[in-house]
């Protein structure tokens, strides 16, 4: 690593969980990652502290104007106990991608990465062991400068924190119910949809409880123009098999660019697997299954590596997707991303990279 940082250690170590009956994002580990901002040092002082809550001034720009960004990746340990990264040099150039659109200074990819290297190394000992667990890993940059007036902040602070999580969906690979959104947006072109900001997933909070409360898991959005084009899910990608082709919406502005996304189009081009990235409609969609093409739909995120559908309602229609089952090629995609991030399988894409 080119970066190193002090460490603190805890006087008052946590009890590390059970990898059984692990859920998502509820426990976190002993430490975090720590370094400020400002204009006449840049970022500095990088350290590893306790966990712990932080001291924050009412005014602080991020509670008012929402200059706050984070990112999520996972580390996990392989059967002859080496732990890897999976492709972390990617959530370093979204990162910084959100950060120019938040007017949130630059951050190094080298240091961006070595922190978390640094704090994982640290915190080994908490990555779980059991069949589709991880370490979920947290970094976030939020504006602390204490004023009153829309501009960019002048003081930051970039913080990691890493939990020991299960399957992000507590079914796992067993298909969801999904819900067409139709009324509500998600984002718009020119905005900050492509970004990963808070204030995107709060402003779906709405579209997202009803949908519950109809019974569904998850939201598939539709442009904010017509409502007519797909977009992506409530927190991840869509994908569609249609016929022999994987079909997924293009990076148009307002589709966050996901990291197991671009991992799947490169896998189905190394395994042949026709793929494209092209706008379709959810009246071609509706079409699709009508005819007997559509044979898959996935939602593929860094937290639940893929999601089979199998169920979609537009418009009070219930679309029944390959009988409620995973298809093949979500299968397929799952097998491979978990078995390279795990080590199961050989890395042939040279997406891991080892916590030494």
């Amino acid at each position: 690593m080119k970066h190193e940082f002090p460490v603190t250690l805890t006087t008052n170590p946590g009890t590390k969980p059970e990898s059984k009956g692990l859920r998502f994002g509820t426990v976190f580990t002993d430490h975090m990652f720590v370094m400020e901002y400002n204009e006449e040092k840049g970022w500095h002082d990088g350290r590893i502290v306790p966990y712990g809550p932080i001291e924050l001034d009412p005014a602080a720009c991020c509670l008012h104007y929402g200059q706050e960004m984070f990112e999520g990746l996972k580390a996990y340990k392989t059967a002859d106990g080496r732990v890897q990264l999976f492709r972390p040099y990617m959530n370093a150039k979204r990162t910084n991608r959100t950060n120019d659109r938040l007017c949130i200074p630059e951050i190094d990819e080298d240091l961006f990465v070595d922190a978390i290297k640094a704090l994982v190394k640290v915190e080994q000992d908490w990555i779980p062991s059991g069949e589709g667990t991880s370490l979920y890993i947290r970094p976030f940059i939020f504006a602390t400068e204490p004023f009153l007036g829309v501009r960019r902040a002048t003081e930051y602070k970039f913080m990691i924190i890493l939990s020991p999580v299960g399957p992000y969906f507590v079914n796992g690979l067993q298909p969801t119910k999904m819900y067409v959104e139709d009324v509500y947006t998600r984002a718009a072109k020119g905005g900050t949809g492509e970004a990963k900001c808070a204030g995107n997933y709060g402003g779906s909070l709405k579209a997202q409880e009803i949908a519950h409360e109809k019974g569904f898991e998850q939201i598939l959005w539709l442009d904010a123009k017509e409502h007519k084009y797909i977009e992506e899910i409530g927190s991840a990608n869509a994908f569609f098999v249609i016929g022999d082709e994987v079909v997924t919406s293009p990076l148009n502005g307002s589709i966050l660019p996901g990291i197991t996304r671009d991992s799947i189009i490169a896998l189905c081009k190394e395994k042949g697997i026709k793929v494209s990235e092209r706008q379709i409609s959810i009246d071609d969609l509706e079409a699709a299954y009508r005819n007997g093409e559509l044979k898959e739909m996935f939602a593929s995120g860094t937290a639940a590596i893929v999601s089979p559908v199998g169920e979609l309602l537009y418009k009070g229609e219930k679309m029944v997707i390959n009988n409620n089952e995973i298809g093949p090629v979500a299968q397929e995609m799952y097998n491979t991303i978990y078995g390279i991030q795990t080590g199961k399988i050989e890395d042939f894409m040279n997406w891991t990279v080892p916590v030494e």
